[in-house]
C-alpha cells in the first residue's frame, strides 16, 4: 500500500477541475534530497549536485529513473515543485527556453554516469529530468531534486 495519501490543492480559476494522482514507492522517494544553495550559485553547482544525488540514490532508487527539480520558492515549494515536474509527459521540456536547456544537461550528464537500468550498467540511468520553477528571495536558492523510479505510476484527468 501507498498509503497515507498526501493530498495537494490548488485553486485556479476557471470551471473545470484537473486531478493528478501519483503512487510513488518509499525506495525512489527516500533518495530524493533537498539544498539550500547560495544564490550566486552557478548552473554547473546545481547539475553537479543533481548528478551527485542520483549517483548516490544508485541503485536503490530503481532506475531507470525519471527526475524531478524543483528550483525557487522556498524549502517547501522547491520540494513540491519538484514532485509536481514528475506529473508532466516525459519529453515536455519546460516552456522557458534556459529551464529546458537545463533539463537536456542534466538528463545527459545523468546518463553520463552510467548506472543503467537497476544499476547493471548503460547509458539509461534516466529517463528524463523535468525541471519547475519559482522565484525566490534574493537571499536564497532552494534547489530539490524528487527521484521517481522506471514505473512512474501516474494519471491526470479534466472535469
Amino acid at each position: 500500500s501507498n498509503t497515507p495519501a498526501v493530498i495537494h490543492q490548488q485553486i485556479v480559476p476557471g470551471d473545470k477541475l484537473k486531478l493528478a494522482v501519483m503512487a510513488k514507492g518509499g525506495g525512489c522517494e527516500n533518495k530524493s534530497r533537498f539544498r539550500m544553495f547560495k544564490p550566486t550559485a552557478e548552473k554547473a553547482e546545481i547539475i553537479d549536485w543533481v548528478v551527485d544525488v542520483v549517483r548516490r540514490a544508485g541503485a536503490d532508487a530503481c532506475p531507470p529513473l525519471i527526475i524531478g527539480v524543483g528550483i525557487g520558492g522556498n524549502f517547501e515549494l522547491s520540494c513540491l515543485l519538484s514532485k509536481k515536474a514528475l506529473l508532466r509527459k516525459l519529453g515536455e521540456r519546460n516552456s522557458d527556453r534556459f529551464y529546458a536547456k537545463l533539463e537536456e544537461d542534466l538528463l545527459s550528464a545523468v546518463n553520463r554516469l552510467g548506472l543503467g537500468p537497476q544499476g547493471l550498467g548503460g547509458d539509461t540511468t534516466a529517463l528524463d529530468c523535468l525541471v519547475e520553477t519559482a522565484p525566490c528571495h534574493i537571499a536564497s536558492l532552494p534547489v530539490a531534486v524528487n527521484i521517481e523510479c522506471h514505473s512512474h505510476r501516474h494519471k491526470s484527468a479534466v472535469i
